[in-house]
């Protein structure tokens, strides 16, 4: 789908704020509230918009260990390796990457001892060969 600059500012407006109005999204992008209302469906319409969801106070983040972590495993076993990390609540992310490691999770937990045995259970999952993590100490940017 091609996005305009509009698009793109409706949907830089919404990563802000999720549950921002119609009407104020349409004062933003200084378009009427049905215009606003039939680009925001368009979105939805074409996948370019396929959910919304709450994002997590500093405050509350603050008071959280977080971790980037690195997996190296042979192609056969991403299927099973995705799955059971999908199932680990304190994953919060997992993305396909090149180089020499395959996948890049980052890991979300109370303290540092589940931060620990969290990344103790991702290493002895099933057909991974070797990890490498790294505590995130600050958030710089998240969009």
């Amino acid at each position: 789908m091609n996005l305009n600059h509009k698009d793109e500012q409706m949907i830089a407006l919404l990563r802000q704020d999720g549950r921002m109005a119609v009407s104020e999204l349409a004062r933003r992008l200084a378009v009427s509230r049905t215009a606003a209302q039939v680009r925001l469906a368009k979105l939805e319409r074409n996948g370019v918009i396929t959910g919304y969801g709450a994002v997590m106070s500093p405050a509350y983040l603050q008071d959280r260990v977080r971790a980037l972590v690195m997996m190296k495993f042979p192609p056969d076993r991403r299927a099973g390796i995705e799955q059971a990390l999908n199932e680990m609540a304190q994953v919060t992310s997992l993305y396909s990457i090149s180089g020499v490691f395959d996948l890049a999770g980052v890991v979300s937990a109370r303290s540092m001892a589940e931060l620990d045995r969290t990344i103790d259970t991702i290493g002895c999952l099933e057909g991974i060969d070797e990890t490498m993590s790294s505590v995130i100490l600050s958030t710089k940017i998240d969009r």
